[in-house]
């Protein structure tokens, strides 16, 4: 996974954080949790803001 592959992305966080709470998330603790995923192979200065708002959003709309 890169970081472009944000419903992979999402449903990998919700296998591995099934009880976080993703609305009230801060992005450095999501950034280190898509870090920690192990399929995630993207560079680990390879995202920004938008790209964590739009993991988080796919995450929140995955657990819907």
């Amino acid at each position: 996974m890169q970081w472009t592959d944000i419903y992979d992305i999402a449903i990998a966080l919700e296998e591995s954080h099934p009880q976080a709470d993703n609305v009230n998330l801060r992005f450095t603790d999501l950034r280190q949790w898509v870090l920690g995923l192990p399929d995630f192979k993207g560079e680990p200065n390879g995202c920004n803001e938008k790209i964590l708002e739009a993991i988080q959003q796919a995450w929140i709309d995955e657990r819907d």
